[in-house]
This record gives C-alpha cells, sequence and structure tokens, in this order.
C-alpha cells in the first residue's frame, strides 16, 4: 500500500481501507473486546493481538490517538532541543507503528531509519502493509520484556506498553532503553495509573544520567503529592466511523488522555513551565496552572497583562508558558 508522506492525514488515509471486507459488527466486536482486555489485567505470556482482524479493528480505532500523543511527545522534545536530530530509531512493543508515523512527521526532511519490535506478528505485517513507500522502517519479531536487549540507537519510543508487562519487565525495559538510547521517550494513559508509570520511568532514566527534557521544567522530583492528583495532557483526534460506532458518539472528535516523559544525554532548554491543565478563561482574564522549576502554581492573566492577555487565551493544555517571544 503506497502512501503520502507520513502525516495524521496520509495516516488516516492508509488506515480507511484495513477494515474492508470485515462486518462492521465484528470489527466493533473486536474493539471492544481488546479494550476491555487493556483495561482489565493483560497478561504478559502472550500478544494481545491475536489475527489480523483483530489487527486491523484496533489500528483503526487506535492508531490515530497514539499516534496524536506521542506527535505531543516529539513536540515537547523538538521545543527543548529544536537542533537535535535523530538519525536512529527503535519502536519499542511498536505495533502498527503509530508511534514511528509520529517520528517520522517530526522529522519529515530527515526522518530517522527506524526499526520496529513487537511480539505479535500479525500487528508487524500490518504495519509494514501500511507504511510502504512511507516510513524507512524495518519490522522485527521480539518479545517485549526483561530480556531484551536493544541495538544502539539515537531515540527509543515506549508508547501505551509498560502497562502490558510486569513491574520487573517495566524496570528491565526503560533500563535498557536508558542504555542504548540517547534519547527515550515513554507514553502511557493519561490514567492515575498510567502517570505513576511514568513516575517510575522518569526515576529511573535520571537515575542512569538522563536530563528529562519534558514535560518537566527540571528533573528533580515530582512536587504532585502522591495519590493527590496526576500529570496528563490531551491531544484532540478526529473519530472515525468505526470510533463512532463502538462509542455511539456524535462528536467528530474526542480527547485522548496521556502521560509522558522525554529524556536526553544531552543538553536540551527545558520550558520555564508548562501548563498542566486546561486554562480557564473567564471575562477579562486566563487562569493558568502551571508547573515550573519551583513547583507547582497558578498565574493570573488580565487584560493590563497587555500583548501577554492574548497569549494567554490562544495558550493550550501542555504548552510552555510563558512564550518565549513576550517579555
Amino acid at each position: 500500500m503506497n502512501v503520502s508522506a507520513p502525516s495524521a492525514d496520509s495516516l488516516r488515509a492508509a488506515l480507511a481501507g484495513l477494515l474492508d471486507g470485515l462486518p462492521p459488527n465484528r470489527a466493533a466486536q473486536a474493539v471492544e473486546r481488546l479494550i476491555a482486555n487493556y483495561r482489565g489485567t493483560t497478561p504478559t505470556d502472550a500478544p494481545v493481538l491475536r489475527d489480523r482482524s483483530d489487527v486491523a479493528a484496533y489500528a483503526a480505532y487506535r492508531m490515530p490517538a497514539t499516534f496524536e500523543a506521542v506527535r505531543g511527545a516529539l513536540g515537547a522534545l523538538r521545543g527543548a532541543a529544536p537542533d537535535w536530530e535523530p538519525r536512529t530509531h527503535t519502536d519499542v512493543g511498536g505495533g502498527t507503528g503509530a508511534a514511528s508515523w509520529a517520528v517520522a512527521e517530526a522529522w519529515g526532511e530527515r526522518p530517522p531509519h527506524t526499526v520496529v519490535l513487537d511480539w505479535a506478528e500479525p500487528a508487524l505485517a500490518l504495519g509494514r502493509e501500511l507504511a510502504a513507500g512511507a516510513l524507512d522502517a524495518e519490522w522485527r519479531t521480539a518479545r517485549i520484556g526483561g530480556a531484551l536487549r536493544l541495538a544502539d540507537t539515537d531515540l527509543v519510543t515506549v508508547s501505551y506498553v509498560l502497562k502490558e508487562l510486569t513491574p520487573a519487565d517495566r524496570t528491565a525495559l526503560v533500563t535498557e532503553a536508558a542504555r542504548a538510547a540517547r534519547t527515550v521517550v515513554v507514553v502511557e494513559p493519561g490514567t492515575p495509573d498510567g502517570y505513576e508509570r511514568i513516575i517510575a520511568a522518569r526515576t529511573l532514566l535520571v537515575d542512569a544520567g538522563f536530563t528529562v527534557a519534558a514535560p518537566c521544567p527540571h528533573s528533580g522530583a515530582c512536587p504532585i503529592e502522591p495519590g493527590t492528583d496526576w500529570c496528563h495532557f490531551a491531544a484532540r483526534v478526529s473519530r472515525s466511523s468505526l470510533h463512532r460506532q463502538v462509542k455511539g458518539g456524535s462528536l467528530p472528535y474526542e480527547d485522548e488522555k496521556y502521560a509522558y516523559v522525554v529524556a536526553t544525554r544531552f543538553p536540551v532548554t527545558p520550558a520555564v513551565s508548562r501548563v498542566t491543565r486546561r486554562p480557564q478563561i473567564r471575562k477579562g482574564l486566563v487562569l493558568l496552572e502551571l508547573c515550573g522549576r519551583d513547583g507547582l502554581a497558578r498565574e493570573t492573566v488580565t487584560k493590563r497583562h497587555g500583548p501577554l492577555y492574548k497569549r494567554a487565551r490562544d495558550t493550550g493544555w501542555g504548552d510552555t508558558w510563558p512564550p518565549e517571544d513576550t517579555d
């Protein structure tokens, strides 16, 4: 299947034909079963995606959301290290390759060579088919867990994988990623337990000598008191007909909640602070919840702040603050 340059639109176009010949009810049933599996206790001794029907249904349903979440994390990385370009990339547990599409888009003029590792051969086969003509990628079968050994690479992505592993295997995998890569990007669902997995991965990366590039403005301890809140962000995702069929929703979009950490072995310029909740726009003012180098804070920006007020109204959840071009 030949597609255009990697982007959200070209990914959706490549996904559009996946469900041809698969009865809509069967696709919806496959998605519902797989969602229940992911939300429950997932076995760690077998792939969740069993055959092409599973893979096609779940890819059409989940790839756009995973793509947008990883895209958000990579955007933060590029903001902290605008001149850095990876030449090699390993997508651990990459399945059908959503993170690999996001990486290729992020460095579109000179995308890195990608190796996608996953233990579900049907997912790799479909990912290879989707990426034909779009990604410079290899697709390899590998058991994702504590025994995995990675070749040295510039960038490792681990997206929506850690929940599928035992705690011991999570630790081993992140430790191995830190050994092999110059930059590690870990993305998990934006839930309290997803955030806990991100914090554990962040701690391992910092202990291995990495610098946190995003979303945090520093590499010190997270200022959120455990059990009181969790750090996460949202990415807007266009809903496909399968999304609407499974969820019964009428809106043309939904928000994918995700948590992430980006860490590097080279100097970066993290945000001074980052917006950690959707800004509250009131008459004549904007309330910003921020995480900065001195911890959590709230900033009120009013019309009296002049141009900064307009910038605050245009600022989104997850953005850096203050804008670099505004004093």
